[in-house]
């Protein structure tokens, strides 16, 4: 057993705005499957982690100048990012999709059903490139964070939203999220959603990617992962 000077101290991101992957509670405490991935994931590598919120704009850019050492916050494994950062194995991989208010007229998912409708999403992630990638016939209004899209929704200023089926699925039953259904889940393209979502780590640590790789096996392995996911979904997000 490793004494507390031969653990690692690792400081891991996280957006905070993402439930149910990674929320602020009401009493400021950080929350969701993201972060309790990430704590397993660091008892099993016996390391010391501090978790630090962070802008989704800022991840890559925070991770490349050294402010934090691993981003833990659904970020999509794509060969895009991968030119600028390393990515673990996946530990979860879900698919996207889009809700629509329970009064809408749109029938399906395709570029004509979605097409002269204004469609939200949440800016920098891989559910935008592939709103503007897939319905060009689409106004598609990206914003900060799900939060503030979720909002736009509640007040009838969207026609239709995209983001990951969990995320939508927890919002849809929320008082807050009465307003709208999930219409149909999206193929997820490679070139857009990659390999499933990630730990990124700094380009050319393999040491770190590496001992991230052996942990999730691990957690997947010993049952904590089962644990932590039958906490926040009654479906094992792993995928195949």
């Amino acid at each position: 057993m490793a004494n507390s000077q031969d653990r690692m101290q690792l400081k891991i991101a996280v957006e905070g705005t993402y439930a149910p992957f990674n929320y602020m509670t009401s009493d400021g405490q950080l929350k969701g499957f993201d972060v309790d991935i990430a704590k397993a994931l660091c008892e099993e590598m016996q390391a010391d982690c501090e978790f630090v919120t962070q802008d989704w704009d800022g991840m890559i850019p925070g991770l490349q100048a050294g402010k934090f050492d691993a981003i833990i916050a659904s970020m999509s494994i794509t060969d895009e990012r991968k030119q600028q950062v390393d990515f673990s194995d996946k530990y979860y991989s879900t698919p996207p999709a889009v809700a629509v208010p329970v009064d809408s007229d749109i029938a399906g998912v395709t570029k004509e059903d979605l097409a002269g409708k204004i469609i939200g999403a949440q800016a920098s992630t891989t559910h935008a490139q592939y709103a503007e990638t897939i319905f060009p016939d689409s106004t598609i209004q990206l914003y900060p964070t799900a939060e503030e899209y979720q909002l736009d929704m509640v007040n009838g200023r969207l026609d239709a939203v995209i983001d990951d089926v969990i995320v939508l699925d927890q919002w849809l039953n929320t008082d807050d999220g009465e307003c709208c259904q999930l219409l149909d889940t999206l193929p997820a393209p490679a070139q857009i959603y990659g390999e499933g979502i990630g730990v990124a780590v700094q380009k050319g640590n393999d040491e770190l990617r590496e001992k991230f790789n052996v942990a999730i096996k691990a957690i997947r392995d010993n049952g904590k992962y089962k644990a932590i996911n039958d906490e926040y979904f009654s479906v094992d997000v792993y995928g195949e």
